[in-house]
């Protein structure tokens, strides 16, 4: 493959997505300092998993900034790790935050204290509107790539969110039951844990070079092992540069010298075409060629 950069499929959605992020970030704060007049847990609850929408999709906007800009002899891949150091960091302040909702959730259920139901229920009705706008925005680019489908998923799980603090202010305003509000808190923060420890270990991976989900190198050695001219492939990596942008590496036999382009040019077309991979570097070698390979 040529040393073109790699650009972002999500570039071409950058204007509607930073739309919906201003739209998030001003409805953050507003929940925050709703959350703290109110009293109400699970609208600063709710705020922790909007921090989490606001910072998915300030990734997915730094992602496609970074993704735009050129490698340089310091940096030969350019900026596309700097997606997963920040999703790194993000997730750890998050199960921080979760760990807090549940905790301060458990006092409350041992001494629930009065909870202003009525603009708890106005700053979750303005939450609502604002993510219905947001998956109205996000919802045509959510399939042209990994970055814009993640953004549309932390909208649309937000939504869902906001329909439970709803449901919270409206059992406090007509039973006076504030057992309400840390009962749906504590689910918020059960729901934010599970889906930040995937993105974690998502990232982690990605920082291990790990083989990316959805590549099965069996199948790429099957493919390549029948292509005409190849006598076997070895040495073969897979890792991610970033979330939707993969890279390979591997050496391939050939039994005919001759055959070096015709060969080089069919294993790039059969990885690219089959499998979600898009920056192959190919070796080729000749019959006896591996014996002069140091392996570690």
């Amino acid at each position: 493959m040529s040393g073109d950069h790699i650009h972002s499929a999500a570039g071409a959605n950058k204007q509607r997505l930073l739309i919906v992020f201003v739209l998030t970030a001003v409805y953050l704060v507003a929940e925050i300092v709703g959350g703290i007049a109110t009293h109400s847990l699970a609208l600063l609850a709710d705020a922790g998993h909007m921090l989490t929408d606001v910072a998915g999709l300030g990734l997915a906007l730094l992602a496609i900034r970074f993704a735009e800009r050129a490698a340089t002899p310091e940096r030969t891949y350019g900026y596309y790790r700097v997606e997963i150091l920040a999703a790194v960091v993000n997730a750890v302040v998050l199960i921080g935050i979760s760990i807090g909702v549940l905790y301060e959730a458990y006092e409350r259920f041992r001494h629930p204290p009065t909870v202003a139901g009525g603009p708890m229920l106005l700053v979750a009705i303005i939450g609502l509107a604002v993510n219905i706008a947001g998956i109205f925005l996000l919802r045509k680019g959510s399939g042209d790539s990994l970055n814009m489908k993640g953004a549309y998923f932390e909208v649309l799980s937000d939504m869902l969110t906001s329909v439970g603090v709803i449901v919270a202010s409206v059992i406090m305003l007509t039973t006076g039951w504030y057992y309400a509000d840390p009962l749906i808190s504590a689910g918020i923060g059960l729901f934010i844990l599970p889906r930040t420890w995937i993105l974690l270990r998502e990232a982690v991976g990605v920082l291990l070079e790990g083989t990316p989900a959805g590549v099965n190198l069996t199948a790429i050695r099957e493919m390549v092992g029948r292509l005409p001219g190849v006598r076997e492939m070895h040495d073969l990596h897979v890792w991610s540069l970033t979330s939707g942008v993969n890279a390979m590496s591997a050496h391939v036999v050939i039994v005919d010298d001759t055959m070096h382009n015709e060969v080089l040019d069919a294993v790039h077309n059969v990885v690219t075409t089959n499998f979600k991979i898009a920056h192959v570097t190919v070796q080729i070698e000749r019959v006896g060629w591996r014996e002069c390979e140091a392996h570690l």
